[in-house]
């Protein structure tokens, strides 16, 4: 049953892929077996992280860079990373609609996710569905992460290239000078840049640059690019940048070091996910927990004793 799908998913059935792409996402009962044999296949697709605060035009951008990808025929796949409610868990799929164009291709396969709370800018289903479009034979993972602070950097564990985009005019330009999410780039792009703002940001991330503060201090220097989604300039630019630090990475034996990176990444983070479930329906069903709950409400137990045989209890 699984070497037929898997076969189907080979032979580019979307719908065979939308069903393993399910499987893995939700940690079915035949996740492991489906993984197993896909990873036997992967380790070839370049993985292209897109990250930068809310608004920097990250899903436009994936967009433009898709229509380059597939100008040169190359099967291009995108894991969009949503932030959850944290009511429902769910997440308005905004990254979605916005690529939508490209729907009907079928080199193009595009998978939205929630975070459903998980931290750092990118899941463990995330880090699992790489595994899965790698096997399948994609040439170009994009990675959208969520984007929401500074400490969402954990897309430098599982991309070859890091692209961090710069949104001009809101605060950006002065950010890019801290600590996080701005010190991970490969290739900065200053977003929007018909915005009268564009040139001010350029000199700041070029001044880090210049000065040592961003860039991960490599023998790669990170270029920096103007881009507009609207006008489609430095679109072409940026997709050969890609490229060029694509094969700088291969020649400096990265490549294979990154892939042995993200799936140390992807075993923490479902070992992550799978303690703080597990942790969580204990605390909702197990009665001697709920005890030690009620202590602590009532001040008769200190929050660290009762961490400590919670975990003796439960490990």
């Amino acid at each position: 049953m699984i070497d037929n799908l898997i076969a189907s998913a080979l032979k580019g059935d979307q719908r065979a892929i939308a069903r393993i792409a399910s499987e893995v996402e939700y940690f079915n009962p035949s996740s492991s077996e489906i993984l197993i044999k896909l990873m036997k296949m992967s380790g070839r697709a370049h993985v292209i992280g897109i990250t930068g605060s809310p608004g920097s035009g990250k899903s436009t951008l994936i967009s433009k860079l898709i229509e380059e990808f597939r100008s040169k025929n190359l099967r291009v796949a995108v894991i969009a990373i949503d932030p959850s409610s944290p009511f429902s868990q769910g997440a308005l799929m905004g990254n979605r609609i916005r690529m939508q164009k490209h729907a009907t291709d079928p080199g193009v396969f595009i998978r939205s996710l929630a975070t459903r709370g998980y931290r750092g800018g990118i899941s463990a289903a995330a880090l699992t569905l790489i595994e899965v479009f790698d096997g399948l034979g994609y040439d170009k993972i994009l990675i959208e992460t969520v984007g929401v602070g500074q400490t969402d950097v954990d897309i430098m564990y599982a991309a070859h290239t890091i692209v961090v985009l710069v949104n001009p005019g809101t605060g950006d330009e002065i950010q890019a000078l801290k600590a996080g999410i701005m010190e991970i780039g490969d290739i900065y792009v200053i977003s929007k840049s018909d915005k009268a703002e564009a040139d001010d940001a350029y000199k700041q991330v070029m001044f880090g640059i210049e000065s040592g503060i961003l860039g991960k201090g490599l023998e790669w220097k990170p270029p920096v690019l103007k881009a507009s989604s609207i006008t489609g300039q430095g679109i072409k630019e940026l997709a050969d940048k890609i490229e060029e630090h694509l094969e700088w990475v291969k020649k400096n034996n990265k490549f294979n070091e990154q892939l042995k990176n993200r799936r140390v990444q992807s075993l923490k983070s479902s070992l992550d996910w799978f303690i703080e479930n597990r942790l969580e329906e204990s605390l909702k069903s197990r009665a001697d927990l709920n005890d030690l709950i009620e202590r602590v409400k009532e001040g008769s137990e200190s929050p660290y004793d009762a961490v400590l045989k919670i975990v003796k209890k439960l490990f």
